[in-house]
């Protein structure tokens, strides 16, 4: 590939240009600029012709018009082996880019400003960038496009070792990824103004929040060994900086497909808590779960509701792992482990079992719409972040609530929402005692769920995460031992429920609020 001997440098991020800029310039390179970029080279002591006096034509309209011009344009799309283009760009003295290092207005943090207006919106769209940006990666064999600071380093690596010309590999690796930088531009433009609505009078957002065209595109962060099955193809697509796609490996094997599935759901229910919290899943399901005074101590309780199925699991902790929790963790084989962090002392620790795979996460549960695949389509849904509100809450039953079953109703139905429906919850105030989750029947969910229990359920309380259609749910898990009990309400037969609520002694309260979890 021959020298790259002129470059287009016009960068909305600056993070490493001048070094850039300066690797380039040591290869002969002539610099070519705008505006602030320009005068950021320059202040580095760099030569650096304005893009206004390649053109002979001044920028404009308070920055609008800057690059969009033919001779910035033809020299990025002339074709070198066309003797047609070489020929044009002699007629009219324009002399070729080599490479374009451009990216773009910051639109998407434009758009998630809150109260941002659609005047801010507009002007934060990008026009010349996508513009010499597409150009470049059209004519990726001839000019290389530079879209990310990232890539500096090694295209000024690469540059010394061919003296100063970059792959024809390289070139379109690099338009690929400028493609799909356009791609994803875009994407978040019509995003957001899909959800924007012109009255005539002014503008307002959809209420629903869900736009009329959905368009996604997110960057692979790193392809998987395979899927749930070794016969399925897997990889892991990621978006922002939080959550469980973006979280820093610090140890263990490659995180599996269904490991990240089972750690989502783990990190979902533990960022339910204030207080410190463990959970432990099995196959999306919680087998423990507590919230205590102490990280270690809602280890040991969340473990001790279910240590067969904990065995194999997944953890997610709410708070830095400390040595007391690792060493706790450390008698038991578990797949993978999340939480915001761990001490030295904890990964000392943990990094002695060689392939637990340990994850630390930013951030809590993202407002990120939901998205499902079904067979022709996708169905998108806003995330369920709904959190109790106790002066909603209706006592259906003569008998109150005492303080210490209210508290743990609440516990019990912060876990409910993060169990399989048909789900039954059975617990204590901070401790999961068992769960029955998935099944065809209400009732079959609370009958497995109190079978399975290996701690004693009498005192206890029980959630449910939709209606008891019947009294038989409710007589079910007042059989087995529980004196209170949270619902949503809203059957044809509550009357019925309430009335079997009260002839056991039961409390029971309902929240108006359902949590299926399919």
């Amino acid at each position: 590939m021959p020298r790259i001997q002129r470059a287009l440098l016009s960068v909305t991020d600056k993070t490493g240009v001048v070094d850039f800029a300066r690797g380039l310039s040591s290869f002969g390179c002539e610099l070519i600029s705008t505006g602030g970029t320009a005068r950021l080279l320059r202040e580095a002591g760099l030569a650096v012709r304005e893009v206004s006096e390649v053109t002979g034509f001044p920028e404009i309209l308070d920055g609008r018009v800057k690059t969009i011009h033919p001779v910035i344009a033809a020299g990025v799309l002339a074709r070198r082996d066309a003797a047609s283009h070489r020929a044009a760009l002699a007629e009219h003295g324009i002399a070729p880019i080599d490479m374009v290092a451009v990216n773009l207005y910051a639109f998407e943090k434009a758009a998630a400003k809150p109260g941002a207006t659609v005047e801010e919106l507009i002007e934060n769209i990008d026009i010349g960038g996508p513009t010499m940006i597409r150009a470049a990666a059209k004519n990726f064999q001839d000019v290389a496009v530079v879209t990310a600071p990232e890539d500096y380093a090694a295209l000024l690596e690469e540059m010394r070792a061919s003296d100063g010309s970059l792959s024809l590999r390289t070139h379109w690796n690099l338009a690929r990824k400028a493609f799909a930088l356009t791609a994803r531009y875009d994407a978040a433009i019509t995003a957001r103004l899909a959800s924007i609505e012109c009255t005539g009078q002014g503008f307002t957002d959809q209420p629903s929040g869900l736009p009329a065209r959905l368009h996604v595109s997110l960057p692979r962060r790193q392809e998987l060994r395979y899927g749930e099955n070794p016969h399925q193809k897997a990889a892991l697509y990621a978006q922002g900086t939080g959550g469980i796609a973006n979280s820093a490996q610090l140890h263990g094997k490659e995180l599996s497909y269904n490991n990240l599935v089972d750690l989502d759901a783990a990190w979902q229910l533990v960022c339910e808590f204030a207080d410190p919290a463990a959970v432990i899943i099995k196959h999306t399901n919680p087998c423990g779960c507590a919230e205590q005074d102490s990280l270690a101590e809602a280890y040991r309780k969340a473990y001790e509701a279910d240590p067969v199925s904990a065995f194999g699991g997944v953890l997610a902790f709410n708070r830095e792992v400390d040595a007391d929790t690792a060493l706790e963790v450390s008698k038991l084989f578990v797949e993978a482990i999340a939480a915001p962090a761990f001490s030295e002392q904890a990964l000392a620790i943990l990094r002695a079992k060689k392939n637990l795979r340990l994850a630390a996460v930013k951030g809590g549960v993202a407002a990120d719409p939901v998205l499902r695949s079904i067979t022709g389509g996708v169905l998108v849904q806003t995330p369920d972040l709904v959190t109790l509100d106790p002066a909603s809450l209706r006592v259906a039953t003569r008998r109150q609530p005492t303080a210490g079953e209210m508290a743990a109703l609440e516990f019990a139905w912060k876990v409910c929402k993060h169990v399989k429906s048909n789900a039954i919850v059975y617990a204590r105030r901070g401790q999961l005692l068992s769960a029955g989750a998935g099944q065809m029947s209400r009732v079959f969910s609370a009958e497995i769920g109190a079978e399975k229990s290996v701690l004693p359920l009498q005192g206890c309380v029980a959630a449910s995460d939709a209606f008891f259609p019947f009294p038989d749910g409710l007589e079910t898990v007042a059989a087995n031992g529980a004196t209170a009990v949270i619902q949503p309400g809203g059957s044809v037969k509550d009357e019925e429920v309430i009335a079997a609520a009260d002839r056991l002694g039961v409390a029971m309260v309902f929240t108006g609020i359902r949590h299926f979890r399919h």
